[in-house]
């Protein structure tokens, strides 16, 4: 059977599954930044916050939530997608009506507390583990294919917002939010209801780790390959948050009009979508573990061109390097923590890694905001940056390196 063949089959086969993971990771766009950040001037002006008091805001309730997360995402291993996915979207669609519906400053940390863990945290957390679980020998493809619902999201959803919000105001536009995300609760729940790996045959359907064996999150932590994975995991969700976040400093220091920078954004996106299937395909070709040293490689020439570009030509060979890594980095990883700890407790582990992506996010934004208060522009700050990929890319490699060789050679298994 050819190759497109095969990918027809395996996509008509798994359609449900595939078809759910992606349903999650797009409505987990309404608890990401790309989208709380469309209504960021209404808040303040609402709320009378000035932009280090709603970065200060924003920074606190994206913290919360990453340390919730720690103990949330180990209840993937507990229950079924099917019956913890529709609990999590119901609980996404009252943080979004919350937001509509609050009028105290008191409660809106609460309240991006809550966006941030159901939408960001949550929301791609089951998804992710799902098909880490779910598939074995395909894996790399349903994680690039799932994924795909982050690109459309975050395609679609901040301009389809702005453009309502000349004919709504925006607190309408989060209950509008609200009721979208409550329609996906049942819709998931429909997909699911033949789950393709229930708990209680997972055992069978499992993937072991290092030293041929599952690894519960505690050994997990005593690690030292997990302390090495540390600072990559940390990265991208900081400096690519920031570097979005400060977008309009960003154009300005570089003499461009903001439209000009945006006008790349359809790119990115495109680009980032092609990295997704690209890194899906060599994933199911040469395993997470041999690609992930080199996987964070092309941000850092990104940061150098951001840094060194004197116009759109060079901005945008830095968003090509960019969406590699951006389209890499939604399946590599979530299939490295399954090929190296076992998956029959992967949602707590993956927790642990999301947790701290989740927290990247929320340091990455408030530092390099402060290094631009202290005079430093944020274009600058590039090189650093740059460094700061490399020498992660040089710990994973260390770190891989040793783990390498209690890692049991692949056996063949069936999708």
């Amino acid at each position: 059977m050819s190759t497109p063949d095969r990918l027809s089959r395996f996509l008509i086969d798994n359609a449900s599954f595939l078809a759910a993971g992606g349903l999650l990771t797009f409505l987990s766009g309404f608890g990401q930044t790309f989208f709380i950040s469309v209504f960021a001037g209404q808040i303040r002006l609402e709320f009378g916050l000035s932009h280090a008091a709603w970065g200060g805001i924003y920074m606190l309730g994206t913290t919360a939530s990453a340390a919730v997360m720690v103990w949330a995402g180990g209840l993937s291993d507990v229950f079924r997608v099917r019956h913890l996915g529709p609990m999590v979207l119901v609980a996404l669609s009252l943080a979004c009506a919350a937001m509509a519906l609050n009028h105290s400053l008191l409660a809106l940390p609460v309240v991006i507390f809550a966006l941030r863990l159901f939408g960001q945290g949550m929301s791609s957390h089951i998804a992710l583990v799902a098909m880490a679980r779910w598939f074995v020998a395909a894996r790399g493809r349903a994680l690039s294919i799932a994924a795909l619902g982050f690109s459309v999201a975050e395609a679609l959803l901040p301009l389809g917002f702005v453009a309502m919000m000349q004919v709504l105001d925006w607190r309408t536009l989060w209950l509008l939010a609200a009721a979208l995300v409550l329609l996906g609760a049942p819709v998931l729940a429909k997909l699911l209801a033949q789950e393709r790996t229930p708990q209680s045959t997972s055992e069978s359907n499992s993937t072991l780790g290092m030293d041929n064996r599952h690894w519960s999150r505690g050994e997990v932590l005593r690690s030292p390959l997990f302390w090495c994975m540390a600072p990559a995991l940390l990265g991208p969700p900081a400096f690519v948050t920031a570097f979005f976040f400060h977008q309009l400093h960003f154009a300005t220091s570089k003499g461009m009009e903001h439209l000009q920078l945006v006008a790349l954004f359809p790119l990115y996106t495109v680009l980032t979508i092609a990295a997704m299937l690209v890194s899906g395909w060599a994933l199911d070709r040469w395993n997470a573990v041999r690609l992930m040293p080199f996987y964070q490689l092309p941000i850092a020439l990104a940061f150098l061109c951001f840094a060194a570009a004197g116009g759109t030509l060079g901005i945008a060979v830095g968003f090509l390097f960019l969406a590699m890594t951006n389209g890499a980095q939604a399946t590599l990883p979530n299939s490295f923590w399954a090929e190296c700890y076992g998956t029959r407790n992967i949602g707590a582990i993956k927790a642990l890694a999301t947790a701290i992506m989740v927290l990247g996010s929320a340091i990455g934004p408030g530092l390099t905001g402060l290094l631009i208060d202290l005079g430093l522009p944020f274009a600058q700050q590039g090189y650093g940056i740059a460094a700061y990929f490399l020498g992660a890319s040089v710990l994973m490699k260390l770190g891989i390196a040793r783990a390498r060789t209690r890692l049991s050679p692949p056996a063949p298994q069936a999708v």
